[in-house]
C-alpha cells in the first residue's frame, strides 16, 4: 500500500472553545490573550495544530456560530491585533492554528441578511433562502435542528426565511454564485494573513433539495426532521469543488469538513486523497451511537460491538484512500469520560482508556479543551444555569409536548452542548482559575479534585497519560500510518486491534467496563514476544499475552517482535 506522509496526518490537533478557556480581563468571558497566556501549556502538552472555535464578531446567540462579521474580531475576545498576536505567538512556539468557517448560515446582525430582509426588490435578497407561506404556515414542514420549524416569518416583506439551526442563523443561499465567491473572499482573506486551514462547520447543510419539498410525516406532526433534503445532497461536490478550486488549493491549508450524514462511502469523495476536497471530515456515526430513533435527546444504552463495528467501517473504509479524524469530545458533544466511561469510581483509569483508544487509531486525533484532564458533565439543578440555545429550545419544545420535566433533564445531564462548554479547570482557587469575575457559565463543581494544577503536580495522571500518548505517537509511524485490523470483533468487554506498517506490528488492548475481564488472544498474536510500549495500570503483569486478566478500564499497547 502507498503511504503519502502529510503534516497534517502526523499532527495532533487542541480544540479551544475562547469563550470557556481562559479570562485575561476578569469579565467571566474568555478571550484572546487568556488563549495567549496558556500556549506554552498547550506546547508542552505536544500540541502541533490549534483550532479556534470562532471568535468573529457576533452578537452570540449560538456562541460566535452567528457570525455579523466574518473580518472582525468579537468585542468580549479582543482586538485583530490581539489575534495577530495569537497567530504569531502560535506560530513562534512551531504550532499551526486553523480557524473556524461557517458558509452555512450568517447571523441576523450580519449586513448582508440586514440588507436582504429590507425590500423583495433587495439586491440581496436572494443571498438569503426567502419564500412566501403556504396555506397561512411556513412554507414547508422542515423542523429546525434546533427544534422548532426551520423557518421564521418576518414582518417587514411578509415573507418566511429559512434557518437551519436557531432563527438567528439564517440560511445562505448556496444556490448564488456572488454568495459562494463571497464564502471564498473570506477564505482567502485569513489564508492571506497567515492561518494554516480551516475546520469548515456543517458544510453539507449548503445544498437543499431543489423545490424545498415537505419531508415525509406518516405521523402528522407539525414539524420533523428534514435532513434527506439537506444533508449530503447531490450537487454538493460542484460547490466544493469550486471552493477548492477558488480558495483551499491556492494555498497549503489544512482542511476538515463537519459532515453529519456521511458514511465512508460518501467520505470517500470529500477526501480522497487524489480527488478530494478536504484532507479530512468529521464524522457522526460514532457520535449518534447512544441516540435512539428519536434523535439526539432520545437516551439508549451504546454497544460495545456497535462502537466497534462503526470504527471499524471508518477504519477500513479510507484506508490507502482518504483519511480519517478522531475525536471523541468537542464544543457540540457531552464529555467522552462520563459518556464512554466511569466518571465516578474508575475516572482516571477510564479516561486514560479512553485516550488511548482514539489516540493509537489510524487519523489524526482532535484533543477537546478539559479532555486531556477527564473533565466530566455537569448536572446543574435548574434550567436556567444553562446557555446553550439548543439546549433552551428543546427543554420549551419538549415540555409543550407533553414530556416530564425530570426526563428531559436527564436528557440534557447526558447529551447538552453545555457540558462542553463549563470553563476550563485550571486549578483549585475561584472559578477553577479560569477568571477572576463571575463566569458566562457556571463552573462544573470538580474542579477542586479535576484540575490542570493537580495533575501537571501528579506524574500518574491523566494529563501525564495524555503527554505520553502524544510522544508516542511522534515516535512510532506505525501509529501514525500504520493499518488498522480488530481482533476479537464479538468480544462485548474488550476492543483489541493492530496497528501494522512495514515490519512492525502494535498491539492495542482495551477493557471497556469496571469489571475484571479474561481475555484470551488468537494464536497468531499471542506467541509473538511483546513488549510494554504504554498502561494505565502502573502494575507490573506476570501474564504472558496469549491470556490476560484485565483490570477494570484497562489499557494496554505492546510492541510486537
Amino acid at each position: 500500500m502507498i503511504v503519502n506522509k502529510y503534516w497534517w496526518k502526523e499532527s495532533v490537533v487542541y480544540q479551544i472553545y475562547p469563550r470557556s478557556f481562559m479570562d485575561s480581563n476578569g469579565d467571566g468571558i474568555g478571550d484572546l490573550q487568556g488563549i495567549i497566556s496558556k500556549l506554552d501549556y498547550l506546547k508542552s502538552l505536544g500540541i502541533d495544530v490549534i483550532w479556534l472555535s470562532p471568535v468573529y464578531q457576533s452578537p452570540n446567540d449560538d456562541n460566535g456560530y452567528d457570525i455579523s462579521d466574518y473580518q472582525e474580531i468579537m468585542d468580549e475576545f479582543g482586538t485583530m491585533s490581539d489575534w495577530e498576536q495569537l497567530l504569531a505567538d502560535v506560530h513562534a512556539r512551531g504550532m499551526k492554528l486553523i480557524m473556524d468557517l461557517v458558509p452555512n448560515h450568517t447571523s441576523d446582525e450580519h449586513p448582508w441578511f440586514i440588507e436582504s430582509r429590507s425590500s423583495k426588490d433587495s439586491p440581496k435578497r436572494d443571498w438569503y433562502i426567502w419564500r412566501p407561506g403556504k396555506n397561512g404556515k411556513e412554507p414547508n414542514n422542515w423542523e429546525s435542528i434546533f427544534s422548532g420549524p426551520a423557518w421564521k416569518y418576518d414582518e417587514t416583506t411578509g415573507e418566511y426565511y429559512m434557518h437551519l439551526f436557531s432563527a438567528r442563523q439564517p440560511d445562505l443561499n448556496w444556490e448564488n454564485p456572488i454568495v459562494r465567491h463571497e464564502i471564498y473572499n473570506v477564505m482567502k482573506w485569513w489564508l492571506a494573513k497567515g492561518i494554516d486551514g480551516f475546520r469548515i462547520d456543517a458544510i453539507t447543510h449548503i445544498k437543499k433539495t431543489a423545490g424545498l419539498p415537505d419531508a415525509a410525516n406518516p405521523e402528522g406532526k407539525p414539524y420533523v426532521p428534514a435532513l434527506e433534503h439537506h444533508l449530503n445532497r447531490p450537487g454538493i461536490h460542484d460547490f466544493l469543488q469550486e471552493m477548492k478550486d477558488e480558495a483551499l488549493s491556492k494555498y497549503e491549508a489544512m482542511t476538515v469538513g463537519e459532515t453529519p450524514g456521511v458514511s465512508p462511502e460518501d467520505a470517500l469523495e470529500y477526501v480522497n486523497e487524489m480527488t478530494g476536497k478536504f484532507n479530512m471530515v468529521f464524522q457522526f456515526e460514532l457520535m449518534e451511537i447512544d441516540s435512539g430513533p428519536g434523535g439526539k435527546w432520545d437516551l439508549k444504552l451504546w454497544r460495545l460491538r456497535d462502537l466497534k463495528k462503526v470504527i471499524t467501517r471508518w477504519q477500513k473504509g479510507l484506508e490507502g484512500k482518504g483519511w480519517n479524524s478522531l475525536y471523541l469530545e468537542n464544543h457540540d458533544q457531552p464529555r467522552s469520560v462520563s459518556r464512554f466511561g466511569d466518571d465516578h469510581k474508575y475516572h482516571k483509569e477510564s479516561a486514560k482508556m479512553l485516550a488511548t483508544f482514539f489516540m493509537m487509531l489510524q487519523g489524526t486525533p482532535y484533543i477537546y479543551q478539559g479532555q486531556e484532564i477527564g473533565m466530566t458533565n455537569v448536572r446543574f439543578s435548574s434550567i436556567d444555569d444553562y446557555k446553550d440555545v439548543e439546549i433552551l429550545n428543546y427543554y420549551r419544545e419538549a415540555l409543550k409536548e407533553g414530556k416530564a420535566g425530570h426526563d428531559v433533564m436527564e436528557s440534557i445531564y447526558s447529551k447538552g452542548r453545555d457540558n462542553a462548554r463549563t470553563p476550563m479547570q485550571w486549578d483549585a482557587t475561584q472559578n477553577a482559575g479560569f477568571s477572576s469575575g463571575t463566569p458566562w457559565i457556571k463552573v462544573n463543581p470538580n474542579y477542586g479534585q479535576i484540575n490542570v494544577q493537580q495533575q501537571l503536580q501528579d506524574p500518574d495522571s491523566i494529563l501525564h497519560y495524555y503527554k505520553r500518548l502524544i510522544a508516542l505517537r511522534k515516535q512510532n509511524p506505525a501509529l501514525i500510518y500504520g493499518t488498522y485490523d480488530l481482533i476479537a470483533e464479538e468480544n462485548e468487554k474488550v476492543y483489541a486491534y493492530t496497528r501494522t506498517f512495514e515490519n512492525e506490528t502494535i498491539l492495542v488492548i482495551l477493557n471497556f467496563t469496571r469489571e475484571t475481564v479474561p481475555f484470551e488472544l488468537p494464536d497468531s498474536l499471542s506467541n509473538a514476544t511483546a513488549q510494554v510500549m504504554i498502561r494505565n495500570y502502573q502494575t507490573d503483569r506476570s501474564e504472558t499475552i496469549h491470556s490476560l486478566i484485565l483490570q477494570p478500564y484497562e489499557a494496554l499497547v505492546y510492541r510486537l517482535n
